[in-house]
């Protein structure tokens, strides 16, 4: 008895003077949660902080931070002024975007080729409009010389979840066919074409082109990577045909510096130079904490993830930041208002 009681007092003692672990609970986009995973995990190790993170889609990472439900969210297309309009109203103070990485969103098809796929921004659109509907369409073989392609129906894969990785491919569809731009238009959701497959999360859509024969769909590089998934170059504003390389993501990122938002919500599909389907995913922070622990915690999370962090990047398939633009997030990081 004695023994019994001298463990329930040792762990009474030991409650009191063991801070709880805390946890930064987030919720968003699939597109970078291969890097978030390795940056929470590194973290974690550095400094005891937990984090809950639920790759639930861009569209989720917004609504749980416009209703306050985790401390962060994420997504690969920035806010709307009308979201931003609406989470200042529930939260009582704005949404800051946080840019922590570059990614390419990646035209991957399953179809045995010799060499990798040709697309030019006309025959892309087509092939998403439905207007292409056969691998062997005439359109397709002119701009793919030496291949022979097989007489087989074009099965096309898209996101039935809200999507950054769907905002900016669709934003670049805006910007390469006007039709598209007026009949379906660019978002985390759109309504699709008839005769289109969905999928759950850029996992989901690689797992269906993985095992669709004929299949083509839009998938962030490193799940392509992970699936082993052939994926096209395409042709951008200077006429290359470029691979979704690294360096080239950035190219096209610097190539767009000068039309840098000062709030950071910035486009940069279609960019004149460098690979042409790429784009920022965000951190989104609301200024004003609440929670003192939590906000110190963010914070200095956010400035290792800016700085420390971006050596991660590379190896993962994700493009590290500009310099430039990863100072100018460090500047909002500082906006942070901690009680």
């Amino acid at each position: 008895m004695r023994l019994l009681i001298a463990v329930v007092l040792n762990l009474c003692f030991l409650s009191l003077v063991l801070p709880a672990q805390l946890q930064l609970n987030g919720a968003g986009a699939t597109f970078p949660y291969v890097l978030y995973s390795k940056w929470f995990d590194v973290y974690k190790k550095k400094t005891g902080i937990q984090f809950n993170y639920q790759s639930i889609g861009s569209g989720g990472g917004i609504k749980q931070i416009t209703d306050g439900t985790v401390d962060f969210g994420a997504s690969d297309g920035p806010m709307t002024n009308e979201q931003l309009d609406r989470a200042r109203k529930n939260l009582g103070t704005d949404v800051l975007h946080i840019p922590t990485t570059l990614g390419a969103v990646v035209i991957a098809y399953n179809l045995s080729l010799p060499k990798p796929l040709r697309l030019s921004p006309d025959v892309l659109a087509d092939i998403f409009l439905g207007v292409i509907r056969r691998w062997d369409d005439p359109r397709i073989t002119a701009i793919n010389p030496g291949i022979k392609f097989p007489s087989k129906p074009i099965v096309v894969v898209h996101r039935s979840d809200g999507s950054g990785t769907t905002a900016i491919f669709t934003d670049y569809l805006c910007k390469i066919s006007s039709y598209w731009k007026q009949r379906y238009g660019q978002g985390t959701s759109v309504s699709w074409p008839k005769g289109t497959l969905g999928a759950k999360g850029n996992e989901g859509v690689a797992g269906q082109l993985k095992q669709t024969q004929g299949s083509i769909g839009y998938v962030e590089l490193a799940y392509v990577e992970q699936n082993n998934l052939p994926y096209a170059v395409i042709k951008n504003l200077s006429g290359e045909y470029v691979q979704p390389a690294l360096g080239e993501v950035t190219r096209a990122a610097e190539s767009m510096l000068n039309s840098i938002p000062d709030d950071l919500r910035a486009s940069i599909t279609n960019a004149p130079r460098g690979y042409p389907i790429a784009g920022f995913t965000w951190l989104l922070i609301p200024r004003k904490q609440h929670d003192r622990a939590k906000g110190k915690a963010l914070v200095d999370f956010l400035r290792w993830a800016l700085t420390e962090g971006q050596a991660y990047c590379a190896d993962l398939h994700y493009a590290p930041l500009p310099k430039s633009v990863a100072e100018r997030a460090l500047k909002k990081v500082a906006l942070i208002e901690i009680p």
